[in-house]
């Protein structure tokens, strides 16, 4: 029975390890860190509002945003009661993958799922774009 229950475990520790080695880990989604952007956080918005929105635009599936708040709760559900993930600051250029409708915060009632290491909800309030991210 001892034999038989060992064997059972390895073939489970086994599959287990299977399925780690090909689950893609969430943090690390290959894009660039904040440095490797290309942009300062100071970097004038203004310009030419003409072409494609040169990098600002979508990048494959996700758009840019400026974090336009002091300080920006980012939660892990569309809406001010959800638990807070972590913070983004004034001036943060954050990844965006699509949209949706949550909570009004100050009569805004659009949220952006976040893809910055870690999957966040943000306020569309406090998050500045060139152009509108798709719909989730």
């Amino acid at each position: 029975m001892a034999l038989c229950s060992r064997f059972a475990i390895s073939i489970a520790a086994g599959l287990l390890a299977g399925a780690a080695a090909v689950t893609p880990a969430v943090a690390d989604d290959g894009w660039e860190t904040e440095g490797d952007l290309g942009t300062s956080q100071e970097e004038d918005w203004g310009g030419s509002e003409g072409g494609d929105g040169g990098d600002w635009g979508h990048d494959q599936e996700f758009t840019r945003g400026r974090v336009t708040a002091s300080s920006l709760l980012l939660r892990s559900a569309p809406n001010r009661g959800s638990q807070v993930i972590r913070v983004a600051h004034q001036g943060d250029i954050v990844r965006i993958f699509c949209q949706t409708e949550g909570q009004s915060v100050d009569g805004n009632n659009r949220w952006y799922l976040l893809a910055d290491g870690t999957w966040a909800w943000g306020s569309a309030r406090f998050i500045e774009t060139r152009r509108s991210p798709r719909w989730c």
